[in-house]
């Protein structure tokens, strides 16, 4: 069963379902305002990664992750570049799904925006108020968090101790400093809509809880996001559906920072990453890669170095995909599993996939079930290199389908080769098995400097761009 460590408690516990079978789970997405940095590619990642070991294991899952298309960010940039807050929005979003596609992560089987949901926020809001734990001031609407039990939850702080610790805000007729906005009143020029307050627009932290309430359900199984977003973000959006007498998410999960030399990626540091870039420099899946090699909890280091190691191991995979022909094979796991969990397509070996689900079942053990299908690689070639090509190819299969378990897929497409490489590919096999390796490395050195890539099989010279 899978264990997965739970904000709320601080502990890794059994992940257990509301429904057996079925996994709901909730992501906060993005603001579409700017490119996407890699700290979103980690966590969209992440979170594509527990749900594709879902699918594998047979559940059913739907995942559900939202768009804010309305925030203070999207306002500014809009009337920087003298456009509306839509076009803005709609950019945004765009480029932000061309990077999910390169990272081939699955799209959320919902995506709800911010702008559709403002009646149901206001209905929210308006019943808080009714309740006595939220309250209005000049500026918007807000909620007295001393009036929530349990409030800090996310923090692992009680609330005593978050008052003695908070900042001194701006707004003096707050009751607390910890109390946070419901509802803004607008601003001349800004996007509004009508409410019970006046015009406004919905504060951030209201989105969230109700649209994951309104789609998933009381008491869904997985509220997710980067560590960044557990307090206050997840926090206040639990604070409201506790207020409202409401069951929210049974179970917190949270990745760790992205980091540049040793400190936390992010805007306001300066050391912002666009995923945009990274995507254009690099292969997308040594992202993947690399962001798999790292315990999800755990900080991840994004720098050339750490990129360029992740696409030499990458390297390996595609090496044993272009030996084996498993091309075919991963391009039929990449968007789920069949309903009992056993993989298409090919037989997994039984204890390469029980290893593989032992490690992935604690926690999410990225890197020991990526250990294992390295160990499958090995074992592949050397099997196939002492002549045992049918185990060979059987370890090659086990490790192409539990790498595609994780998203990660494999390039090995038939190379077209020209009739002068040809050539030359023969001219070097004669050469070897001749034994005149000096010939032989003459031969590769011609090939490497066309722009082939030259690799040793049993089955002679293989080349690839």
């Amino acid at each position: 069963m899978l264990h997965l460590h739970d904000t709320a408690t601080g502990t890794v516990r059994p992940f257990e379902l509301r429904t057996p079978g079925e996994v709901s789970m909730y992501v906060c997405g993005p603001t579409v305002y700017d490119l996407p940095h890699i700290g979103h590619g980690r966590f969209t990642l992440t979170f594509d990664v527990l749900r594709r070991y879902e699918l594998f294991n047979g559940l059913a899952v739907r995942y559900v992750s939202n768009i804010t298309d309305v925030d203070d960010n999207i306002i500014k940039r809009a009337t920087a570049e003298g456009r509306t807050e839509t076009e803005v929005a709609e950019e945004y979003e765009a480029r932000w799904w061309e990077a999910m596609d390169l990272l081939g992560v699955l799209r959320p089987n919902d995506t709800p925006h911010a702008t559709a949901y403002v009646d149901r926020m206001v209905a929210l809001v308006s019943d808080l108020v009714r309740r006595g734990v939220a309250y209005e001031i000049s500026d918007g609407v807000y909620l007295n968090v001393e009036q929530v039990p349990g409030y800090g939850l996310l923090a692992r702080q009680p609330l005593e101790s978050l008052q003695a610790g908070a900042r001194v805000e701006a707004v003096e007729e707050k009751r607390s400093p910890l109390d946070f906005v419901l509802w803004k009143k607008a601003k001349s020029g800004e996007p509004a809509w009508v409410s019970p307050w006046g015009l406004g627009r919905p504060g951030w932290h209201t989105e969230c809880v109700v649209m994951s309430l309104d789609i998933l359900g009381d008491g869904f199984d997985l509220h997710g996001g980067g560590r960044d977003l557990a307090f206050p973000h997840h926090e206040n959006e639990r604070a409201q559906a506790v207020a409202e007498g409401r069951s929210f998410a049974r179970h917190w999960v949270h990745n760790g920072w992205v980091e540049v030399d040793g400190t936390k990626m992010s805007k306001s540091l300066g050391n912002f990453t666009s995923l945009t870039d990274l995507l254009a420099r690099s292969d997308a899946r040594a992202y993947r890669l690399l962001v798999l090699r790292a315990h999800y909890r755990s900080p991840i280091e994004v720098t050339a170095g750490t990129v360029a190691d992740a696409e030499k191991a990458l390297a390996r995979l595609d090496t044993l995909a272009r030996r084996f022909s498993v091309g075919e094979l991963l391009a039929a796991t990449q968007s789920g599993y069949v309903v009992d969990g056993t993989p298409p397509a090919t037989d997994v070996d039984p204890g390469a996939l029980a290893q593989f689900r032992t490690r992935m079942d604690d926690d999410l053990d990225t890197p020991g079930a990526l250990a294992g299908i390295f160990d499958l690689v090995t074992g592949a070639h050397t099997s196939a290199d002492a002549g045992d090509e049918d185990r060979g190819r059987h370890l090659a299969h086990s490790a192409a389908v539990l790498a595609a378990a994780l998203g990660l897929s494999l390039k090995g497409d038939t190379v077209v080769v020209d009739d002068d490489t040809a050539r030359l590919v023969a001219e070097r096999d004669g050469a070897r098995a001749a034994k005149d390796f000096g010939r032989a490395d003459a031969l590769r050195d011609e090939l490497t400097a066309m722009g082939w890539t030259v690799e040793d099989t049993p089955d002679g010279t293989a080349v690839r761009r």
